[in-house]
């Protein structure tokens, strides 16, 4: 296990380096730099920026070198000192501004991840086992409804409802007195106090989606013949349900942790403008816009990680959960 683990961390290297150099490039991809967005936008303001001025940004901030050229020493940075660079927008170090907003990030997620399966483990097997019933039925209309609608319209109905017959409300992860306090036991209080919503929003199209796929899969192995064996050794109905067809069946919920866990960052971006969460995504989004290309790239090359480490604790759950699976294949 310790070898394997290793080996696949050794693999790691050359493809974030890989993703690093594709992540770079495409972010540099659409027309024009930073200074051209500030252009534009104090053009729309009425304010005009002299060529000279326009020049000597570029020179400070290095954007007149080559790509490849910026790409090493945004790379080299990174590797030798853990420096992300410097954001045009923000004026700040990029490390200063990802620092709290992706632990807030990675705690809504994982959060998130933790209530899905909390939820369609259950309803899941419920649905396979009763299948056709009226709790089947149900469950199976929920389901479609959270496939179909999209988070940030339930944040939108859930802000309305909120504000209208509850007077209360449920934006954002903390209180104003905590909102640029100092971290705390009151404040990590207040921030689960807030977390709550937010992650029930984020994780019902993943629920819904997790729950068919339970479904589907332990229906598929309720017929076995290793069913049908276990059912005639006089084993009870709950212990052959969970020693047997539940545990084949989880396969496709472990195997997904690595996909998951970005997802939720990247795919929740305009329901965190929404919610006017401290995340990720609404930074995220405003970098790309303005073509602050250092600060996106940190956030994307983070997310790029999430899913090999998220991938890596997929394989080695795998290997846990089926004995059929091995690390070598």
């Amino acid at each position: 296990m310790l070898s394997y683990i290793f080996r696949r961390l050794l693999s790691a290297i050359p493809f974030m380096f890989l993703v690093s150099l594709t992540v770079f490039i495409l972010i540099q991809l659409p027309p024009g730099d930073f200074v051209d967005s500030l252009v534009a936008q104090k053009a729309a303001s009425g304010e005009v920026m002299e060529l000279a001025e326009q020049i000597d940004m570029r020179q400070r901030y290095g954007l007149d070198q080559p790509i490849i050229v910026q790409y090493f020493h945004w790379i080299t940075n990174i590797l030798t000192k853990w420096d992300f660079g410097y954001s045009f927008e923000w004026n700040s170090p990029v490390s200063e501004l990802i620092g709290e907003r992706m632990n807030l990030t990675l705690i809504l997620s994982i959060g998130t991840l933790i209530l899905t399966w909390a939820m369609a483990l259950p309803i899941g097997i419920y649905s396979a086992v009763r299948r056709y019933s009226i709790g089947d039925y149900v469950f199976t209309m929920v389901g479609f409804i959270g496939l179909a609608v999209p988070p940030f319209l339930i944040a939108l109905i859930l802000m309305y409802l909120s504000v209208k017959y509850w007077s209360l409300d449920v934006t954002g992860l903390f209180s104003a007195e905590y909102q640029n306090a100092p971290w705390s036991w009151a404040r990590a209080k207040d921030l689960l106090d807030h977390l709550w919503i937010p992650m029930i929003i984020l994780g019902t199209s993943s629920t819904a989606s997790l729950i068919r796929i339970m479904r589907a899969n332990l229906i598929d192995q309720l017929y076995m013949p290793y069913v049908v064996t276990a059912r005639s050794k006089g084993l009870t109905e709950v212990r052959l349900l969970v020693k047997y067809p539940v545990r084949i069946a989880l396969n496709p919920f472990v195997s997904t942790i690595g996909m998951i866990l970005p997802h939720l960052v990247s795919g929740a971006v305009i329901t965190s403008i929404v919610l006017n969460l401290p995340t990720a995504g609404p930074l995220l989004y405003t970098a790309l816009l303005s073509q602050d290309i250092y600060l996106s790239g940190a956030f994307l090359l983070l997310l790029c990680m999430m899913t090999v480490v998220g991938t890596l604790i997929s394989d080695i759950l795998l290997v846990i959960l089926d004995p059929r699976i091995r690390l070598e294949q």
